[in-house]
Protein backbone atom coordinates (compact mmCIF):
# COMPACT_ATOMS: atom_id res chain seq x y z
CA UNK A 1 0.00 0.00 0.00
CA UNK A 2 0.86 3.46 -0.52
CA UNK A 3 -0.26 6.48 1.99
CA UNK A 4 0.19 10.12 0.56
CA UNK A 5 -0.29 12.97 3.08
CA UNK A 6 -0.59 16.08 2.10
CA UNK A 7 -0.07 18.48 4.72
CA UNK A 8 1.77 21.85 5.77
CA UNK A 9 3.04 20.72 8.51
CA UNK A 10 5.26 18.02 7.07
CA UNK A 11 7.68 17.48 10.12
CA UNK A 12 4.57 16.00 11.68
CA UNK A 13 4.87 12.73 10.28
CA UNK A 14 8.86 11.91 10.63
CA UNK A 15 8.73 10.15 13.92
CA UNK A 16 5.46 8.54 13.25
CA UNK A 17 7.50 6.62 9.83
CA UNK A 18 10.36 5.68 12.18
CA UNK A 19 8.14 4.08 14.87
CA UNK A 20 7.39 0.73 15.73
CA UNK A 21 4.97 -0.95 13.51
CA UNK A 22 4.75 1.39 11.07
CA UNK A 23 8.98 1.49 10.48
CA UNK A 24 8.92 -2.10 9.88
CA UNK A 25 6.48 -2.27 7.07
CA UNK A 26 8.06 0.34 5.48
CA UNK A 27 11.43 -1.65 5.37
CA UNK A 28 9.34 -5.06 4.87
CA UNK A 29 8.18 -3.12 1.65
CA UNK A 30 4.50 -3.58 2.66
CA UNK A 31 4.10 0.31 2.95
CA UNK A 32 5.31 3.54 1.42
CA UNK A 33 4.15 6.05 3.45
CA UNK A 34 5.21 9.97 2.25
CA UNK A 35 4.01 13.02 3.04
CA UNK A 36 3.52 16.30 0.34
CA UNK A 37 3.78 20.13 1.67
CA UNK A 38 0.69 21.47 0.76
CA UNK A 39 3.39 24.55 0.20
CA UNK A 40 5.36 23.27 -2.21
CA UNK A 41 1.89 23.65 -4.35
CA UNK A 42 1.10 27.57 -3.84
CA UNK A 43 2.18 30.46 -6.34
CA UNK A 44 2.31 32.85 -3.73
CA UNK A 45 5.56 34.18 -3.43
CA UNK A 46 5.76 34.00 0.29
CA UNK A 47 4.24 30.54 0.21
CA UNK A 48 0.72 31.36 1.75
CA UNK A 49 -1.97 28.50 1.56
CA UNK A 50 -4.40 30.54 2.86
CA UNK A 51 -6.72 33.71 3.06
CA UNK A 52 -9.52 35.34 4.48
CA UNK A 53 -13.50 33.70 3.93
CA UNK A 54 -14.76 35.52 1.14
CA UNK A 55 -18.03 37.50 2.20
CA UNK A 56 -16.42 37.88 6.13
CA UNK A 57 -16.00 35.60 9.05
CA UNK A 58 -13.08 34.44 11.31
CA UNK A 59 -10.23 32.81 10.66
CA UNK A 60 -8.23 31.83 7.44
CA UNK A 61 -9.30 29.13 4.62
CA UNK A 62 -7.16 27.22 2.85
CA UNK A 63 -6.72 27.87 -0.71
CA UNK A 64 -8.29 25.39 -3.28
CA UNK A 65 -5.54 25.83 -6.02
CA UNK A 66 -2.45 24.48 -3.84
CA UNK A 67 -4.66 21.75 -2.45
CA UNK A 68 -5.85 20.67 -6.22
CA UNK A 69 -2.53 20.71 -7.56
CA UNK A 70 -1.06 18.76 -4.79
CA UNK A 71 -3.60 15.94 -4.84
CA UNK A 72 -3.34 15.96 -8.73
CA UNK A 73 0.96 15.27 -8.14
CA UNK A 74 0.42 12.15 -6.94
CA UNK A 75 -3.36 11.04 -7.81
CA UNK A 76 -3.71 7.95 -9.68
CA UNK A 77 -6.51 5.88 -11.45
CA UNK A 78 -6.39 3.46 -8.28
CA UNK A 79 -6.43 6.15 -5.74
CA UNK A 80 -8.38 6.98 -3.21
CA UNK A 81 -8.41 11.01 -1.79
CA UNK A 82 -9.36 11.06 1.72
CA UNK A 83 -10.33 14.76 3.81
CA UNK A 84 -10.19 14.11 7.45
CA UNK A 85 -13.61 16.58 8.38
CA UNK A 86 -16.33 16.26 10.95
CA UNK A 87 -18.79 16.08 8.31
CA UNK A 88 -17.55 12.79 7.81
CA UNK A 89 -18.59 9.36 8.65
CA UNK A 90 -16.93 8.50 12.25
CA UNK A 91 -13.76 6.18 11.67
CA UNK A 92 -14.34 2.29 12.90
CA UNK A 93 -12.87 -0.86 12.46
CA UNK A 94 -15.27 -2.20 9.28
CA UNK A 95 -14.16 1.31 7.40
CA UNK A 96 -10.61 0.41 8.55
CA UNK A 97 -10.43 -2.57 6.78
CA UNK A 98 -12.11 -1.29 4.19
CA UNK A 99 -9.29 1.23 3.80
CA UNK A 100 -6.70 -0.89 4.03
CA UNK A 101 -7.95 -3.26 0.83
CA UNK A 102 -6.88 0.14 -1.10
CA UNK A 103 -3.85 0.21 -3.34
CA UNK A 104 -3.29 3.99 -2.62
CA UNK A 105 -4.53 6.39 0.15
CA UNK A 106 -4.23 10.42 -0.02
CA UNK A 107 -5.14 11.55 3.30
CA UNK A 108 -5.57 15.73 3.25
CA UNK A 109 -4.92 17.46 6.36
CA UNK A 110 -6.68 20.35 6.82
CA UNK A 111 -5.85 23.58 8.83
CA UNK A 112 -7.34 27.09 10.46
CA UNK A 113 -10.96 27.04 9.61
CA UNK A 114 -11.30 24.13 7.51
CA UNK A 115 -10.42 23.95 3.36
CA UNK A 116 -11.84 26.30 0.27
CA UNK A 117 -15.47 24.28 -0.16
CA UNK A 118 -14.57 23.71 -3.91
CA UNK A 119 -11.60 21.29 -2.83
CA UNK A 120 -14.43 18.77 -2.02
CA UNK A 121 -15.18 18.08 -5.36
CA UNK A 122 -11.66 16.68 -5.92
CA UNK A 123 -12.02 14.53 -2.40
CA UNK A 124 -13.54 10.86 -2.80
CA UNK A 125 -14.43 10.24 0.74
CA UNK A 126 -14.49 12.76 4.34
CA UNK A 127 -14.01 11.09 7.63
CA UNK A 128 -13.86 11.93 11.16
CA UNK A 129 -12.19 10.38 14.39
CA UNK A 130 -14.64 11.65 16.45
CA UNK A 131 -16.65 14.54 17.51
CA UNK A 132 -14.49 17.10 18.85
CA UNK A 133 -12.07 19.96 17.25
CA UNK A 134 -8.57 19.57 15.99
CA UNK A 135 -5.90 22.19 15.46
CA UNK A 136 -5.48 20.17 12.17
CA UNK A 137 -6.24 17.21 10.61
CA UNK A 138 -2.41 15.85 10.97
CA UNK A 139 -3.29 14.34 14.25
CA UNK A 140 -6.53 12.32 12.44
CA UNK A 141 -4.43 11.72 9.37
CA UNK A 142 -1.92 9.21 11.64
CA UNK A 143 -4.69 7.81 13.57
CA UNK A 144 -6.20 6.56 10.47
CA UNK A 145 -2.64 5.62 9.12
CA UNK A 146 -1.87 3.57 12.36
CA UNK A 147 -4.89 1.61 12.08
CA UNK A 148 -4.82 0.48 8.55
CA UNK A 149 -1.07 0.07 8.31
CA UNK A 150 -1.27 -2.55 11.27
CA UNK A 151 -3.77 -4.55 9.24
CA UNK A 152 -1.14 -4.69 6.10
CA UNK A 153 -0.19 -8.24 5.42
CA UNK A 154 3.34 -8.55 6.95
CA UNK A 155 2.81 -5.90 9.46
CA UNK A 156 2.26 -7.75 12.28
CA UNK A 157 1.55 -11.48 12.78
CA UNK A 158 -2.35 -12.28 11.79
CA UNK A 159 -2.85 -13.68 14.98
CA UNK A 160 -2.04 -10.45 16.76
CA UNK A 161 -4.87 -8.38 15.80
CA UNK A 162 -7.85 -11.31 15.27
CA UNK A 163 -9.15 -10.80 19.32
CA UNK A 164 -8.65 -7.16 19.06
CA UNK A 165 -11.02 -4.50 20.15
CA UNK A 166 -13.74 -4.56 17.69
CA UNK A 167 -12.48 -7.34 14.98
CA UNK A 168 -15.07 -9.56 15.99
CA UNK A 169 -17.92 -7.08 17.60
CA UNK A 170 -16.42 -7.40 21.21
CA UNK A 171 -14.17 -5.59 23.47
CA UNK A 172 -11.00 -7.57 24.13
CA UNK A 173 -10.75 -9.60 27.40
CA UNK A 174 -7.95 -8.83 29.92
CA UNK A 175 -4.38 -9.41 29.27
CA UNK A 176 -1.48 -10.30 32.08
CA UNK A 177 2.04 -10.46 32.42
CA UNK A 178 4.11 -11.51 35.30
CA UNK A 179 4.63 -11.30 38.30
CA UNK A 180 1.81 -13.39 39.66
CA UNK A 181 1.03 -10.76 42.35
CA UNK A 182 1.54 -7.10 42.90
CA UNK A 183 0.47 -5.62 45.75
CA UNK A 184 -2.39 -8.64 46.39
CA UNK A 185 -3.67 -8.50 42.82
CA UNK A 186 -3.62 -12.04 41.40
CA UNK A 187 -3.55 -13.30 37.78
CA UNK A 188 -6.81 -15.57 37.35
CA UNK A 189 -5.88 -18.76 38.10
CA UNK A 190 -7.40 -20.45 34.71
CA UNK A 191 -4.56 -19.05 33.04
CA UNK A 192 -2.08 -20.96 34.51
CA UNK A 193 -4.24 -24.47 34.11
CA UNK A 194 -2.63 -25.28 30.61
CA UNK A 195 -6.13 -25.80 29.23
CA UNK A 196 -6.66 -24.11 26.20
CA UNK A 197 -9.81 -24.54 25.43
CA UNK A 198 -10.80 -23.00 28.89
CA UNK A 199 -8.44 -20.41 28.72
CA UNK A 200 -10.15 -19.58 25.32
CA UNK A 201 -14.27 -19.71 26.80
CA UNK A 202 -12.81 -17.93 29.75
CA UNK A 203 -11.54 -15.27 27.19
CA UNK A 204 -14.46 -15.32 25.38
CA UNK A 205 -16.27 -14.64 29.20
CA UNK A 206 -14.33 -11.87 29.54
CA UNK A 207 -14.87 -10.17 26.30
CA UNK A 208 -18.47 -10.19 26.85
CA UNK A 209 -18.79 -9.17 30.54
CA UNK A 210 -16.55 -5.98 29.39
CA UNK A 211 -18.25 -5.16 26.28
CA UNK A 212 -21.46 -5.42 28.53
CA UNK A 213 -20.33 -2.99 31.01
CA UNK A 214 -18.48 -0.57 28.60
CA UNK A 215 -20.38 -0.58 26.16
CA UNK A 216 -23.72 -1.56 25.58
CA UNK A 217 -23.96 0.23 22.05
CA UNK A 218 -21.38 -3.01 21.03
CA UNK A 219 -23.47 -5.61 23.35
CA UNK A 220 -26.55 -5.21 21.43
CA UNK A 221 -25.33 -5.93 18.30
CA UNK A 222 -23.38 -8.78 18.48
CA UNK A 223 -25.40 -12.06 17.84
CA UNK A 224 -24.57 -14.13 20.96
CA UNK A 225 -24.31 -18.15 20.00
CA UNK A 226 -25.74 -20.80 22.74
CA UNK A 227 -22.40 -20.74 24.87
CA UNK A 228 -22.99 -16.94 24.88
CA UNK A 229 -25.65 -17.03 26.40
CA UNK A 230 -24.33 -19.56 29.29
CA UNK A 231 -21.82 -17.05 29.82
CA UNK A 232 -24.19 -13.99 30.27
CA UNK A 233 -26.23 -15.89 32.80
CA UNK A 234 -22.28 -16.80 34.68
CA UNK A 235 -21.74 -12.82 34.20
CA UNK A 236 -25.43 -12.06 35.68
CA UNK A 237 -25.37 -14.41 38.81
CA UNK A 238 -21.59 -13.82 39.67
CA UNK A 239 -20.83 -17.94 39.19
CA UNK A 240 -17.74 -19.43 38.42
CA UNK A 241 -18.42 -22.19 35.94
CA UNK A 242 -17.96 -25.05 36.20
CA UNK A 243 -15.57 -25.68 33.31
CA UNK A 244 -13.97 -23.43 34.83
CA UNK A 245 -13.15 -25.24 38.42
CA UNK A 246 -12.57 -28.04 36.38
CA UNK A 247 -9.75 -26.61 34.26
CA UNK A 248 -7.76 -25.18 37.55
CA UNK A 249 -8.98 -28.74 39.62
CA UNK A 250 -7.62 -30.51 36.97
CA UNK A 251 -4.27 -28.49 36.72
CA UNK A 252 -3.72 -28.49 40.58
CA UNK A 253 -3.76 -32.22 40.66
CA UNK A 254 -1.08 -32.45 37.83
CA UNK A 255 0.63 -29.85 39.70
CA UNK A 256 0.29 -32.29 42.64
CA UNK A 257 1.33 -35.60 40.77
CA UNK A 258 4.65 -34.11 39.34
CA UNK A 259 5.97 -32.95 42.31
Amino acid sequence: MKIDVLTIFPDFFKDFKNTSINKRAIEKGCLEFNTIDIRDFTSDKHRRIDDRPVGGGNGLIMKVEPIVKAIRSVKKDNSKVIYMSPRGNKLDQQKVRSLSLEDHLIILCGHYEGVDERVLDYVDEQISIGDYILSGGEVAATVVSDAVIRLLDGAIKEESHLDESFENGLLEYPQFTIPKTFENKEIPEILYSGNHQAINKWRKKESLRITLKHRKDLFDKYTLTKEDRELIEEIKEGKIGMWEKKAIANNSLNDKGSS
